[in-house]
C-alpha cells in the first residue's frame, strides 16, 4: 500500500476539530441523567488520585512529627485511605457506565444505519464500490468487527477522567513548586498526547484506504465457516484453497498495514518519548535541587513527586478510549457520509394511474455505467393491461434489465416508462412499488416464520391470518405450511429450534404467496424474472401454468430462458442485443418461422429428438408433483 500523503497541520486540526465535534454529536443521543451520571462518575474516577496525592504527602509530612510525640495523623490516614478504596469502588461503574453509553448511542445509531441503507440508497447505489466500502466501515463495528460509534462515545468521556487527573496533577506541581514547572510537565504530556493520537489518526486514515482488502478478506472467513458451501467446499476439496487463499488475502491486507504502524507509530516514539523525558526530568531537577538546599519541605516534596509522574505518563496509550475513539469514529465518519446522501424524491401527481393502464417503453436506452455499452437500444415494448407478457431471449439480451427498469430499481439513461399514458418516472418509487409485486430469479428465502414470508409481499397483513393462508392457498402451498410442526409459527430455517426446511419448489410457492399477498393489497402488476430457472422443462411448464391460471386478468410479465414454458401467455416478445425482434402470440410467432420458431424448435429437440414434432413439448406433471 503507497503510503497516502502526509496532511498538512491545519488539515490535522481540522480534523481532530471534527472528531470531537462528531463525538459530540454522539453524546446528544444520550439520555440526560446517564449523561450527567457518567460525567460525574469519570470526573470523580480522574480526581480521586489527586486527592489521594494530597493526603499520602499530609501523612508524609506529618510522620516526623508523630515519631517526636505530636499528633497522630489519624484524619488523613483515613482521607488517604477512602480516596483509594472509592478508586477501586468506582473502577467497575466506570467500565458499566462506558457499556450503558455504548449501547444507547449504537442502538440509535444502528436504527440511523438501516434507515440509512434503506431510504438513501438505491440498487444502483449499492452496486458501487465506494458505497459498499462506506457501508462496510460503518457496519463494522455492529458487527463486532471494530468499534461502534457508541464505544467511542464512551472513550469520548472517559477522557474526561484523564484530563481532569492531568489538571490537578499540574496544580499540585504549581502549588509545590511554582507556576513554571507546571507549564513544562503539562506541556510535555500535551505534546506527547498530540503527536500519539496524530499518529493514530493517520494510522486509522491509511486503515481506511484498505476497506476493500478488509470485505475480501471477511468474505472469504465467512465463506469458509458459513454454511452455504459446505458440501461444494468439501466435495470439491476447496479446504485447502480456501484456507491457503485466506492466508494470502489475510498478508495483502495486515502486511501494509503493519508497514504503516511501524512509520506512524514506532518510529515516532523516540523523538515523543525525549519530549516527555526533557519536561519530566527537568522537573525533577527541581524537586531534587529543593529537596537538596531545603527550600521544598517534606510536604512539598512528596506531593510534588508523585504529581510529576502523572503527566510523565499521560501521553501514552489509552485502552479505555484511543482505539474507540478512532476507529468507532471512522466508523461514525462513514455513516454521516451516507446519511449526507440525499433522500431519493419525485413530484407527483394527485394519484397513479389505473392499475388497468397499460405500460409502454417508449424509445428506451440503458447503460450500468456512463461509459459503459447501452444493454437496451432504443427499446419500444408494450405490455397490454391486464395481460400476460412472456419476455424471452438468449443470455445477455436483456432480459433482466428490462425488469430492473420495469421495477423502478434503475431508471432509463434515455426514453422513458408510461403507465396509461402517464410518465412513470413522475410518480415516487416507492409508490410505484407498491403497485408491483416482483418475483426475482434470486428471490430471498428469510430465516423468518412462514407467516412472516409470505407477510412481506404486504407487510401490514402480518397480523391478517386470513389473507395469508389465502395467499399461500393460491399458490398452493398452505397444505405444506399447515403440516409444519408450529404451522404459519413455523421458522423457515433448520437452524433454529423448531425449524424446518422446505424444498426449491415449495420456496418458490412462498415466493408466489407474497405476490399474491401483494396483489390482494392492490398490486396492479406482477413480475416473474426467470424464478424456475433451476427446475427442470417439467417442472418449470408446471410452475408457469400455474402462475398464468391464478393471474388471469392480471397485468403480468414472465421472464423465462426456455420457450415452451411460456407458450400459454397472451403476448410473446423475443428481445435480442437489447432490441425487440419478434412479438406476438406462440402459434404466430411459430407461423413466423423467425428466431423465436428456430430457437423454440432447438430447445424442444433436445427433449423430443430431432424427429419429433418441432411444436412438440414434454408432458407438464401435474404442479403440486412438480413444485415438491
Amino acid at each position: 500500500m503507497p503510503a497516502p500523503p502526509a496532511p498538512s497541520w491545519p488539515a490535522r486540526l481540522r480534523r481532530r476539530v471534527r472528531h470531537r465535534l462528531a463525538a459530540a454529536r454522539l453524546l446528544r443521543l444520550l439520555h440526560p441523567g446517564l449523561l450527567a451520571g457518567a460525567t460525574l462518575l469519570h470526573l470523580a474516577v480522574g480526581l480521586l488520585p489527586i486527592g489521594f496525592i494530597a493526603a499520602t504527602s499530609h501523612l508524609i509530612a506529618a510522620l516526623p512529627a508523630a515519631r517526636t510525640g505530636g499528633g497522630g495523623p489519624t484524619a488523613v490516614l483515613l482521607i488517604a485511605a477512602a480516596a483509594f478504596v472509592l478508586q477501586q469502588a468506582l473502577a467497575p461503574f466506570q467500565s458499566l457506565a462506558g457499556e450503558l453509553v455504548a449501547r444507547q448511542v449504537d442502538g440509535a445509531r444502528i436504527a440511523d444505519l438501516m434507515a440509512c441503507a434503506l431510504d438513501r440508497l438505491d440498487s444502483a447505489d449499492l452496486e458501487e464500490q465506494d458505497v459498499l466500502d462506506l457501508l462496510a466501515e460503518a457496519r463494522g463495528g455492529f458487527d463486532r468487527l471494530s468499534p461502534t460509534p457508541g464505544e467511542a462515545a464512551a472513550g469520548t468521556l472517559a477522557l474526561l477522567a484523564r484530563y481532569a487527573q492531568l489538571v490537578g496533577a499540574a496544580a499540585v506541581v504549581a502549588l509545590a513548586l511554582g507556576p513554571l514547572p507546571a507549564v513544562l510537565v503539562t506541556v510535555a504530556a500535551l505534546v506527547i498526547r498530540a503527536g500519539q493520537r496524530g499518529a493514530l489518526s493517520r494510522f486509522g486514515a491509511a486503515r481506511a484506504t484498505l476497506t476493500g482488502r478488509r470485505r475480501r478478506l471477511a468474505y472469504l472467513r465467512r465463506t469458509a465457516t458459513g454454511t452455504g458451501i459446505a458440501k461444494e467446499a468439501r466435495m470439491l476439496g476447496l479446504v485447502p484453497w480456501l484456507r491457503t487463499r485466506h492466508s494470502a488475502e489475510a498478508r495483502r491486507y495486515l502486511e501494509p498495514l503493519w508497514a504503516t504502524r511501524r512509520r506512524l507509530l514506532f518510529r515516532p516514539f523516540l523523538g515523543l518519548a525525549s519530549v516527555g523525558l526533557a519536561g519530566g526530568g527537568a522537573a525533577l531537577a527541581l524537586l531534587a535541587r529543593g529537596g537538596a538546599d531545603h527550600t521544598l519541605t517534606l510536604l512539598q516534596l512528596s506531593a510534588a513527586l508523585q504529581a510529576v509522574l502523572i503527566p510523565m505518563r499521560f501521553g501514552v496509550f489509552f485502552p479505555e478510549s484511543d482505539m474507540q475513539t478512532l476507529y468507532g469514529l471512522t466508523a461514525e465518519d462513514a455513516l454521516r457520509t451516507l446519511e449526507q446522501r440525499p433522500v431519493p424524491t419525485a413530484t407527483a401527481p394527485a394519484q397513479l394511474p389505473p392499475a388497468a393502464g397499460t405500460i409502454r417503453f417508449e424509445d428506451v436506452s440503458f447503460r450500468y455505467r456512463p461509459d459503459g455499452p447501452d444493454v437496451l437500444h432504443h427499446l419500444d415494448l408494450e405490455l397490454p393491461a391486464g395481460r400476460s407478457t412472456a419476455v424471452v431471449g438468449l443470455n445477455g439480451a436483456g432480459k433482466t434489465t428490462l425488469v430492473r427498469l420495469l421495477a423502478r430499481l434503475r431508471e432509463p439513461t434515455a426514453g422513458r416508462i408510461t403507465v396509461g399514458g402517464a410518465d412513470a418516472a413522475d410518480h415516487p418509487v416507492a409508490d410505484w412499488h407498491r403497485r408491483i409485486a416482483v418475483i426475482f430469479q434470486d428471490f430471498a428465502r428469510y430465516q423468518l416464520t412462514a407467516a412472516e414470508n409470505i407477510a412481506l409481499g404486504s407487510p401490514g397483513r402480518l397480523d391478517d391470518r386470513a389473507a395469508l393462508r389465502a395467499a399461500a392457498d393460491r399458490a398452493g402451498v398452505l397444505d405444506v405450511l399447515d403440516a409444519l410442526p408450529d404451522g404459519l409459527d413455523t421458522v423457515l430455517s433448520s437452524h433454529y429450534r423448531g425449524g424446518s426446511d422446505l424444498s426449491g419448489g415449495q420456496w418458490q410457492r412462498i415466493a408466489l404467496s407474497r405476490a399474491m399477498l401483494a396483489l390482494a393489497d392492490g398490486a396492479s402488476l406482477l413480475v416473474l424474472d426467470e424464478p424456475t430457472a433451476q427446475l427442470d422443462v417439467r417442472a418449470e411448464a408446471a410452475f408457469f401454468d400455474r402462475f398464468l391460471d391464478i393471474t388471469r386478468g392480471v397485468t403480468s410479465v414472465i421472464i423465462a430462458h426456455r420457450f415452451s414454458s411460456v407458450r400459454r401467455a397472451d403476448h410473446i416478445v423475443v428481445l435480442a442485443d437489447g432490441r425487440v425482434a419478434e412479438s406476438g402470440t406462440h402459434d404466430r410467432l411459430l407461423a413466423l418461422d423467425g428466431e423465436y420458431a428456430r430457437l423454440f424448435r432447438a430447445q424442444a429437440e433436445r427433449f423430443t429428438g430431432a424427429d419429433g414434432p418441432s411444436d412438440a413439448r414434454t408432458d407438464a406433471l401435474p404442479a403440486e408433483e412438480a413444485l415438491r
